[in-house]
C-alpha cells in the first residue's frame, strides 16, 4: 500500500522540472565526467587577478545545441525521468512499510514530548528515511546508469545507448547484472550522508534555536542545500564510475583514467582538485592539473 503522503501530482511536478532543466543537467554531467570541449579563455577573477575561464553552463548548453541541435540537448531524458519516478515511488512505498503504526499517534504531540522522547523519535524517523532512501537509490540506479551513459556518448559521438530498453539490453549483454549498479556505492553513501546531515542540522536548530514554524521550513531548505553541497563529490565519483571502462570514449583514456574502483577514482580526483567539478555553473576557472 502506498504512503499517504505520496502524490502523483508531486511526481508530475518533478517530471516537469527535470524536463525543463535537463539541458543544464546534461551539461553538468559532461563537466563532471571531465569533458571540456571549449578551450579556456583569458579573464580576471572577482578580485582582479588574471585567470583562464571555462565556459559557463549556458555556454556549454549552447555548444551541445550547435553540435547536436535542440533535440540533442535532451539526450538521456527518458531514462532520467524513469529514475525520478521509480526513486520517488519506491521511497514512499518503503517508508510506508517501515513506519510503525505508533508514529502517526505521536506526530500531533511532538512539541509536548520530553527531550529524550524527541531524540528517540528523531532517531527512529532518520532510520526509516535512510532505509527508504537506500531502497530508492538501489531501485533507480539502473536507469541512472542508462541516463549517464546516454549523455556521455556526446564525448565520443557513439550510438551505443539508444532508447531505454535497448540500452538495458546492451548493458546486460556487456556487463551482466552488475553493470546496472556501477557507481551505486558512492551515490548511496552521498545520499545517506546528506540525509543524516540535513536531518540532524534541522532537528537541532528547530528544537533549540527556532520556534517559529514558518521560519523552520527555511531551515529545512537551507540544511538540505548545505548537505547536498558537502556531499557533491560523491555525485561526481558516481557518474564517473557509471561510464568508467565501458565502450564509451568518455570512460577511457585519454578522457578518463582506467578507474577500477570508486575509491581509486575518488583519490585521483581529490589529488587533482577535481572532486567539485561542475559544482560552479557560472564562474568556472581552468585549473592546471599536476603532472602524473
Amino acid at each position: 500500500m502506498a504512503n499517504n503522503d505520496f502524490s502523483w501530482s508531486a511526481v508530475v511536478g518533478k517530471v516537469v522540472i527535470n524536463t525543463v532543466s535537463h539541458p543544464l543537467e546534461y551539461a553538468k554531467v559532461l563537466i563532471q565526467l571531465g569533458h571540456e570541449p571549449i578551450p579556456p579563455y583569458p579573464t580576471r577573477t572577482l578580485f582582479g587577478r588574471p585567470a583562464l575561464a571555462l565556459p559557463s553552463i549556458f555556454q556549454y548548453v549552447a555548444h551541445i545545441k550547435r553540435v547536436d541541435g535542440l533535440a540533442g540537448c535532451y539526450r538521456g531524458l527518458g531514462a532520467k525521468l524513469c529514475s525520478v519516478v521509480v526513486s520517488g515511488y519506491v521511497y514512499h512505498c518503503t517508508l510506508d512499510s517501515v513506519r510503525d503504526a505508533s508514529d502517526t499517534d505521536v506526530d500531533a504531540e511532538t512539541e509536548d514530548l520530553s527531550p529524550q522522547l524527541r531524540g528517540e523519535k528523531f532517531a527512529r524517523e532518520v532510520r526509516q528515511m535512510a532505509l527508504a532512501r537506500a531502497a530508492a537509490v538501489v531501485a533507480s540506479q539502473p536507469f541512472t546508469v542508462v541516463a549517464v551513459r546516454t549523455m556521455a556518448q556526446f564525448v565520443g559521438g557513439e550510438k551505443i545507448y539508444v532508447g531505454i530498453f535497448a540500452s538495458i539490453g546492451e548493458i546486460y549483454r556487456e556487463e551482466g547484472i552488475m553493470g546496472f549498479f556501477k557507481g551505486l556505492v558512492p551515490r548511496l553513501l552521498g545520499e545517506l550522508i546528506a540525509l543524516i546531515i540535513s536531518s540532524t542540522f534541522t532537528h537541532f536548530v528547530n528544537n533549540l534555536l527556532v520556534k517559529d514554524r514558518e521560519f523552520q521550513s527555511y531551515v529545512s531548505i537551507t540544511s538540505s542545500y548545505l548537505a547536498t553541497s558537502l556531499t557533491y563529490p560523491f555525485q561526481v565519483v558516481s557518474n564517473c564510475m557509471a561510464v568508467a571502462n565501458t565502450r564509451l570514449a568518455a570512460g577511457n583514456p585519454p578522457y578518463m583514467p582506467g578507474y577500477t574502483t570508486w575509491g581509486q577514482c575518488w583519490r585521483h580526483l581529490g589529488a587533482t582538485g577535481q572532486l567539485k567539478r561542475g559544482s560552479s555553473l557560472l564562474w568556472r576557472y581552468y585549473t592546471v592539473l599536476p603532472a602524473a
